[in-house]
């Protein structure tokens, strides 16, 4: 764990984590219309995955009184997540999302314009939202916190400053989709969230068009440049670079035949995250973690496929 864990013993929960949750409608077969329903958000998968390798989680989001805001819930349920800090809004819907697939990869389309999520704001994190930060040892963010509106992005940063405030450990994926926001805007605020994170968990696609960086060492040197205690840099299947500052060690990709890779980064934060928060370093965490995401690439969807410590460990050997 960074040197600022020492103020975050005795929490609550391992694991905090602010974003937006969607339903997802995931494609079956390359151009054919079925889909199978799902759930997705990238920090949910997170909080999820954590979950799963034994974190104690909590989630902070905001979700529509409908249908799909009560499947979330139900899900979150079922997974262990606390919910206290989950608020419904019945006027603005529950987010829901499409992954097609094809020669290039998996594709999104999004309905979230306007969702509930997308509405919270500074004041939103007053009550419960603040007490679950601050019983929290990590709380995990991403770019999409950042972006799918102004004020939740003045939100997620916000709840950074409440954090570091309060002795929890920030960790931020860089997450970035060029969907939500213009690269200029996403620049500003990433690189202003790296500032205030402990932990950043960047991939090496994110960083290319954020700046113009493909070297993992180069990357893993900006993101300390620029505050980071901790910096693991995602890369796909090539596995991942992680570094403490004063360390570096690559993990390999493991040799797997991948389904989907739909929320594979998702489920490498939240194992990695579980892992610190259970006493790893950032190295046998990262080992953790990209065993995890091999094992999540095999199944489709973004929660579904995310495995357990048991399968993982297995994995692992």
């Amino acid at each position: 764990m960074p040197e600022r864990a020492n103020t975050s013993k005795g929490r609550s929960f391992d694991v905090a984590a602010l974003g937006e949750a969607m339903v997802e409608f995931n494609q079956i077969h390359p151009g054919q219309p079925q889909y199978l329903r799902g759930f997705g958000g990238d920090t949910s998968n997170a909080a999820i995955a954590a979950a799963r390798a034994g974190a104690r989680v909590a989630y902070l989001t905001r979700i529509g009184q409908d249908s799909f805001g009560q499947a979330l819930t139900a899900l979150w349920h079922t997974e262990g997540v606390d919910t206290r800090a989950v608020q419904g809004d019945g006027e603005h819907p529950t987010g829901i999302y499409f992954v097609s697939h094809g020669d290039a990869g998996h594709e999104f389309s999004y309905l979230r314009a306007g969702s509930a999520a997308s509405r919270m704001s500074p004041q939103w994190l007053a009550g419960e939202p603040t007490a679950v930060l601050q019983a929290a040892r990590i709380l995990h963010l991403s770019g999409i916190s950042l972006a799918i509106s102004p004020q939740a992005c003045d939100t997620a940063f916000e709840a950074m400053r409440l954090a570091r405030e309060a002795g929890t450990l920030v960790a931020f994926d860089s997450n970035l989709r060029l969907k939500l926001w213009p690269l200029a805007r996403a620049q500003a605020c990433i690189a202003q969230a790296v500032a205030l994170c402990d932990i950043f968990l960047p991939s090496l696609e994110d960083m290319q068009a954020l700046t113009g960086l493909s070297d993992p060492d180069a990357i893993v040197d900006w993101g300390h440049a620029r505050g980071a205690a901790t910096v693991v840099l995602k890369l796909g299947a090539e596995g991942a670079l992680a570094s403490n500052g004063q360390r570096r060690e690559r993990m390999p990709g493991q040799r797997v035949t991948p389904v989907d890779a739909t929320g594979a980064g998702d489920c490498f934060c939240g194992n990695l995250l579980a892992r610190l928060a259970q006493g790893d370093d950032v190295f046998a965490a990262a080992r953790y973690a990209n065993a995890a995401a091999a094992l999540a690439v095999q199944g489709y969807g973004a929660v579904a496929p995310l495995p357990y410590a048991r399968q993982v460990q297995v994995a692992a050997g």
